[in-house]
C-alpha cells in the first residue's frame, strides 16, 4: 500500500523518539521512502547516525544549511513528500504548529508544506490534559491535521494516563489511512462502541454483554474508506482499531461528554450499548454483605445520547443508531428511529440463542425512511464494510 510513497518524518524531542526508529523500519518494509528531519531536542534522544542508517537517507536538522538553502531546500523538502508525519509530536511542537511558528527547520517545513500532515502526540499526562494543549489540538484538527493517539498507559516519568505515543504499528496504520483516497476522504465520522459501566460502588457496576466488536469493525471500515474517525469507546473487550482517534470512557454520562466534544462531524454512528439506567447514588466505599439484608438500589435514567445528538444544534448530516432487541426486532427499531429522530437504525436480535452479542457474526435489519432491508447473517467485519459503503453513498448523495 505504501510502495513508492515518500514520507517526511519529523522526530520531536521526547523519550518516545526511540519508537520512531521502529516506525522508519516498518515504513521502509512497506516500500515507502523516509526523509528524516530531526529537531534539536529530538537529537537528545536518538542520534542522527541511527536515524540515517535506518532511513537510508541523510538526516536534515538545520534550516540554514547553505548547501540546500541556495535551492530553497526547505521548500523542496516540504513539497516533495506525500505525507508529513510528526512522531513524536511534543506539546511544544503542537503549540508552535497551532500558532504558525516557523523558526526552525521542522516548524518551517510544517508551514511550507502543501501536503497532508499526521501527528502522533507524546507527552506527560498532565501536559496532554492541560487546557492549552487541548485548545491547540482542536485548532490543529480544525486545520485538517490528522491525529493518531495518544495511548493510555505507564510513562517514563512514572505516571499513568493518556499521553503515550501510539505504537509504531498503529502509526503505520494511520499513515496508510491518511494516504488512502476513498469515498470518505475529507469526512469526519464519529463512532461509539462497547458497553458502559455504571458504578454501584468502587468494585461493582451495572453493565451488559457487548464486546465492542461491531463498533470496532465499523470504525476500521470507515477508516479504510478514507474517513477521519473519532472512536468513543466504553470498556470493551475488543481493542480499538489503529488509525482512529480514540476516546475511552466508562459511563453513559462520560460517553455523552466525549461525543459532544468530538462534534461537529459529517456522520455519527451510535453502535455502543449504553446502559439505560445508573445507580442514583453510587457508594463511595465497598458495600458490605450483611446476612439477611439486601441492599436497596435506587436508579436514575441515563442521558439519551442518540436522541440528544439527533435533535441537537450540531446534528451531523447522517445519524445512525443501533437497536439490540430480543423480540419484535423490526417493530421496536422502527419506533425507535421515529422516537429518537435519527436517520437510520441498525437492528439485530441479540437473544442468547443467536450468539450475536459477544460473538463474531451478526444479522441486521437496516431501517431507513424508505423501509426495511434484511441483511443475511455474516461476519461483523462484513456487516461493517457493507454499512460503511452505504454511509459513504449517503454522504456523497446530493442534499
Amino acid at each position: 500500500m505504501l510502495a513508492d510513497k515518500r514520507i517526511l518524518l519529523i522526530i520531536g524531542g521526547g523519550i518516545a523518539a526511540y519508537k520512531s526508529l521502529e516506525l522508519i523500519r516498518l515504513l521502509r518494509g512497506q516500500g515507502a521512502s523516509v526523509v528524516p528531519v530531526l529537531t534539536r531536542a529530538g537529537a537528545e534522544f536518538v542520534t542522527p547516525l541511527s536515524v540515517a542508517a535506518l532511513a537510508g537517507a541523510p538526516v536534515h536538522q538545520d534550516l540554514f544549511d547553505l548547501t540546500t538553502e541556495s535551492e530553497m531546500g526547505h521548500i523542496q523538502l516540504s513539497r516533495a513528500a506525500d505525507l508529513v508525519v510528526v512522531a513524536p509530536c511534543t506539546a511544544d511542537l503542537m503549540a508552535r504548529m497551532s500558532r504558525g511558528h516557523a523558526d526552525d527547520l521542522a516548524s518551517t517545513l510544517l508551514m511550507a508544506t502543501d501536503k497532508p500532515v499526521l501527528i502522533a502526540p507524546a507527552m506527560n499526562v498532565h501536559m496532554w490534559s492541560h487546557p492549552a494543549t487541548q485548545r491547540n489540538l482542536a485548532t490543529l484538527i480544525a486545520d485538517g491535521v490528522a491525529v493518531t493517539g495518544p495511548d493510555t498507559g505507564d510513562m517514563a516519568c512514572g505516571e499513568h494516563g493518556p499521553g503515550r505515543m501510539s505504537e509504531p504499528g498503529a502509526i503505520l496504520a494511520a499513515i496508510e489511512a491518511a494516504l488512502t483516497s476513498g469515498p470518505l476522504t475529507g469526512k469526519h465520522v464519529l463512532v461509539t462502541s462497547g458497553p458502559t459501566h455504571e458504578p454501584i460502588d468502587p468494585v461493582r457496576y451495572i453493565a451488559n454483554r457487548s464486546s465492542g466488536a461491531q463498533g470496532t469493525a465499523l470504525a476500521a471500515a470507515l477508516r479504510d474508506l478514507g474517513a477521519r474517525v473519532s472512536f468513543v469507546t466504553g470498556p470493551a473487550s475488543v481493542a480499538p482499531p489503529y488509525g482512529v482517534e480514540v476516546f475511552r470512557v466508562e459511563t453513559a454520562r462520560q460517553m455523552l461528554d466525549a461525543v459532544t466534544a468530538a462534534l461537529p462531524a459529517d456522520a455519527a454512528i451510535f453502535a455502543a450499548a449504553v446502559a439505560d439506567w445508573r445507580v442514583q447514588s453510587a457508594a463511595t466505599q465497598k458495600m458490605k454483605k450483611q446476612p439477611g439484608v439486601l441492599p436497596a438500589l435506587h436508579f436514575s435514567e441515563n442521558p439519551d445520547i442518540l436522541a440528544t445528538v439527533s435533535q441537537g444544534a450540531q446534528r451531523p448530516a447522517l445519524v445512525v443508531g443501533f437497536a439490540a432487541e430480543t423480540r419484535d426486532v423490526v417493530e421496536h427499531a422502527q419506533a425507535k428511529r421515529t422516537r429518537k429522530g435519527c436517520d437510520w437504525i441498525v437492528a439485530n436480535d441479540v437473544s442468547p440463542e443467536t450468539g450475536i452479542m459477544g460473538g463474531q457474526d451478526n444479522a441486521v435489519h437496516l431501517i431507513t425512511a424508505n423501509g426495511v432491508e434484511d441483511w443475511p447473517r455474516m461476519s461483523k467485519i462484513d456487516v461493517a464494510q457493507r454499512l460503511a459503503r452505504r454511509i459513504a453513498d449517503a454522504l456523497e448523495a446530493p442534499a
